[in-house]
């Protein structure tokens, strides 16, 4: 027996509390070793076609392919792949149940039915299949379905095809026969993947792979699946949204962390191209406790609606609820302004939402933040028309944030009037605004309340 680490894959010959490879706590699972086979049996394991290497060549020597990008043609998707996707490629795909990613993966086809697309389904039928892709307008000629979950078939039909893209949903369902163990195990996860990888880069076929999700929402199985691929992409979104964000957690041939916007409809994702004009749509600066924050995404910036609301507490220790923002961060905020500012919300339940379901982690949104908070103690609403960012430090000053220009360009663009940023933030050229600077949080604080 042994055991490993979920979240590193760290092998170990007994339980460990603490990984000493990554440091987590409590990730050891036990699972039994798999014998590999017997030297007269060995050629029974070994898959055809991916035995062989080339032979080392000089880097002068390797050809570039001719078409080294092929399009999807959905907007959002080919911005988080850093333009389409490269030839050869291996890509993995995680999100929530239900949150689309089957649904994206199927429209593909729609969106460019030149593709010729081999779609190995582990956990629906053919029929069923097609009548999702019947739903969603799918009716490509050169899209082939195949359901069978041994990995090698899988691997022996997409050689005999050799298709531009191979899609496997999901990589928990695949197995390979000379392991014991079940579809989904550890072991089964990483041979499986590394055959997979194996024929992306021997034969040339870009794989895209569909991973489930933890209950705490990080890509099922050992962490060393998201080191063996090219590409993580990652859906994010609430349930009770229609909004979809897709997020590449890693990518080796384009920008990472960049950010893709979709919309849920009855007849699948659609892209949403203007996405800060979508979530302004219910923004009210009449009430207290609303601001508009400037959020980078990626390398697109996206104006976000921010809703704070404070009451006295009822309770011995006051609630601290946040949506769509770090806990950690809002705790932090708060301790900021009573120390610094004297305002006092060791008495008050403090709740924070970021309006649309977005996730924002960019520290240029403390200053908006901040502002909501206020507004929302003194029940005083914040003027109309102004945008926020800038970063708050622990001793009350306003710190400086990167990519101004193109933050300050959607402000203008999106009609407002007013931005306050940190004085250590100059912009490199003019804009058809109001900039109100401010080097420190007490200094930010009385701006946006001003009817000037």
């Amino acid at each position: 027996m042994q055991y490993v680490c979920d979240e590193c894959g760290h092998t170990a010959t007994k339980w460990l509390g603490n990984c000493p490879n990554c440091g987590s706590w409590h990730t050891f699972k036990e699972f039994k070793v798999e014998r590999k086979p017997a030297s007269e049996k060995e050629h029974k394991g070994k898959v055809e076609g991916l035995e062989e290497s080339p032979p080392p060549q000089k880097l002068e020597d390797i050809a570039s392919h001719a078409k080294d990008r092929f399009m999807s043609h959905i907007q959002e998707l080919d911005r988080v792949l850093g333009g389409g996707f490269v030839s050869g490629s291996f890509v993995l795909i995680g999100g929530d149940p239900g949150i689309g990613k089957s649904t994206l993966t199927l429209q593909i086809g729609k969106a460019n039915p030149e593709l010729r697309i081999l779609y190995c389904a582990g956990e629906e039928s053919a029929g069923q299949i097609r009548q999702r892709a019947k739903r969603l307008g799918v009716d490509s000629a050169n899209f082939y379905v195949y359901t069978d979950t041994n990995i090698d078939n899988v691997l022996k039909e997409a050689r005999k095809m050799n298709p531009d893209l191979l899609i496997v949903d999901s990589i928990q369902t695949v197995y390979r026969t000379e392991l014991t163990s079940m579809a989904g195990s550890i072991q089964q996860v990483k041979e499986c993947a590394a055959l997979l990888q194996q024929l992306a880069k021997k034969q040339d076929i870009t794989t895209l792979v569909i991973g489930h999700v933890t209950k705490e929402g990080s890509i099922a199985g050992p962490r060393v699946l998201e080191h063996m691929v090219d590409t993580v992409l990652q859906f994010e979104g609430d349930s009770n949204y229609n909004y979809r964000m897709l997020r590449s957690l890693k990518n080796r041939f384009g920008p990472a962390q960049e950010v893709g916007v979709f919309e849920m409809k009855e007849s699948g994702l659609v892209d949403v191209l203007n996405p800060s004009q979508l979530f302004l749509s219910d923004y009210d600066s009449s009430v207290s406790g609303n601001a508009v924050i400037c959020s980078i995404e990626g390398s697109r910036s996206l104006l976000v609606e921010v809703q704070a609301l404070t009451t006295p507490s009822n309770y011995g220790t006051p609630q601290r609820t946040a949506n769509g923002f770090d806990h950690r961060r809002l705790s932090l905020l708060l301790a900021v302004l009573e120390k610094r500012g004297g305002y006092q919300f060791s008495g008050q339940d403090v709740y924070l939402n970021i309006a649309g379901g977005l996730k924002v982690n960019d520290p240029a949104a403390d200053l908006g933040v901040i502002c909501a908070l206020v507004s929302s103690l003194l029940d005083k609403s914040i003027s109309s028309n102004i945008a926020f960012l800038g970063e708050v430090g622990l001793g009350g000053e306003i710190r400086a944030v990167n990519k101004v220009d193109q933050r300050l360009g959607e402000i203008q663009k999106l009609g407002f009037e007013k931005a306050l940023i940190p004085c250590a933030s100059a912009p490199e050229r003019r804009y058809d605004l109001q900039l109100m600077e401010a080097s420190n949080m007490m200094e930010a604080i009385k701006k946006p309340f001003s009817k000037s």
